[in-house]
């Protein structure tokens, strides 16, 4: 969940002591209905409370904004709200207990309690169920951001071909931290354009020095500065868009910057020194599952008769091909190949990290049913191509992630069904 989504989610929350206020007023006998959107109704209080956080932002901003624009802001607010909870609803999207008690235990020490524990009573003691009410509304919030994490990442499309290009670009490299050995020349004088594409030229064939003592003159000056090695972020962003371009031994085109021409010669190119070296397990198990034919003990004793065999001396690939119900290792001899962390269930996982190479474990359960796990060797993999692939997809993700929402939280607004009851508002806001 990003962290900017999270502020903004919870940004009226944090201030959470003011629902009781609020909650007091919703309950209100005569409280009416202001709009309806589409299964669902905003009332009366709520627009007064949407209001009041508009306010204080304002306010806050130290803004004078009048009141009819604020009221427009805040029934829109409440309209996309809704809006977006009736697509909740459609695609059944649930808020995960631990991520809910997670969010109220961050708003509980924002608010300066020590628990959650205490921070319901506070609440509660001031408007009885302001805690729930709280606690329901952030539930909202987090399945509205987990609906808008699956329907906006689903409409960002990013081909491998992007992803090559942007490690190209310098915000590519220097995400990586790409360091390059540059050669700067300056071209200064009278005759600086036409001397600049003539030392470009030379740079070809001739030693840099070379250049600069055939093309100084008593109207052109030639400067040569060795940069060393540098950061691409450290390079201004004229010069650092030319070196992307560049392979090692090349010189860029002269580059006119504030009357002078600057040329960059690439001496070497290296990429940051962070490695992504991952363990990896060469593993194979063999695995019994309980069915409609086979007990729960039935399997438990089956695992057990294979075990026991093993410890005998049978051939581990031979049992794991007769009996094993994973069919994919089974026709490998229980093979599952170099395996790594996180792709399996933790029991599997746990077991094969602890497993020393060349053994095989005691028959032990997953969700999957019952296994034995051998581990037939290990290795730091180098994954350093798809952890830098991997930063640039999160990158470049994040870059339309904005504009993505943006363009499907309008078509939510468009196709919703409202309705609004007041006509004063109604004529400000349609």
């Amino acid at each position: 969940m990003k962290t900017k989504q999270l502020q903004q989610f919870f940004k009226a929350t944090i201030t959470a002591l003011s629902i009781a206020a609020a909650s007091s007023v919703s309950a209100q006998a005569a409280d009416e209905i202001v709009a309806i959107v589409d299964n669902n109704v905003i009332l009366r209080s709520d627009l007064a409370h949407s209001i009041s956080e508009f306010k204080d932002r304002f306010a806050n901003n130290n803004q004078n904004v009048p009141e009819q624009f604020i009221a427009q802001q805040a029934l829109e607010q409440l309209i996309l709200r809704e809006a977006q909870l009736e697509q909740v609803k459609k695609y059944n999207v649930n808020t995960d207990e631990r991520a809910l008690n997670e969010a109220i235990s961050n708003i509980a020490k924002q608010n300066g309690f020590a628990s959650i524990a205490d921070f319901q009573k506070k609440l509660d003691a001031q408007e009885p169920g302001s805690y729930e009410s709280l606690r329901y509304q952030v539930a909202e919030d987090i399945a509205i951001n987990n609906l808008r994490q699956q329907i906006v990442m689903s409409r960002i499309k990013i081909s491998d071909q992007d992803i090559n290009n942007f490690l190209k670009t310098p915000q590519g490299q220097a995400a990586l931290g790409t360091q390059a050995h540059l050669i700067h020349i300056k071209v200064s004088g009278e005759n600086a354009q036409k001397s600049a594409q003539q030392i470009s030229e030379a740079l070809k064939s001739n030693d840099v020095n070379n250049v600069k003592n055939q093309f100084t003159n008593a109207t052109t000056k030639v400067s040569v500065n060795d940069l060393g090695y540098r950061n691409l972020t450290d390079i201004p962003n004229e010069l650092a868009a030319q070196v992307s371009s560049l392979q090692v031994g090349q010189s860029s085109t002269p580059i006119l910057v504030q009357g002078d021409y600057h040329i960059l010669k690439l001496i070497d190119l290296k990429s940051g020194d962070q490695k992504a070296l991952v363990p990896q397990y060469q593993t194979r198990h063999i695995l019994i599952q309980p069915s409609e034919v086979v007990t729960p003990d039935n399997a438990k004793q089956m695992i057990d008769s294979i075990y026991n065999r093993l410890q005998a001396g049978e051939d581990f690939a031979t049992l794991a091909s007769t009996f094993s119900n994973d069919p994919g290792s089974a026709r490998d001899g229980g093979s599952l190949g170099w395996v790594n962390l996180g792709v399996m269930v933790p029991e599997f996982e746990e077991k094969m990290k602890t497993t020393p190479v060349g053994k095989y474990t005691q028959p032990f359960q997953t969700q999957f049913g019952w296994h034995i796990l051998e581990v037939t060797d290990t290795r730091q993999q180098d994954m350093t191509k798809e952890y830098q692939k991997n930063i640039a997809r999160q990158i470049l993700g994040e870059r339309q992630f904005d504009s993505e929402l943006d363009n499907w939280l309008r078509e939510v607004r468009n196709n919703a069904y409202v309705d609004i009851k007041d006509p004063y508002l109604n004529s400000k806001l349609n």
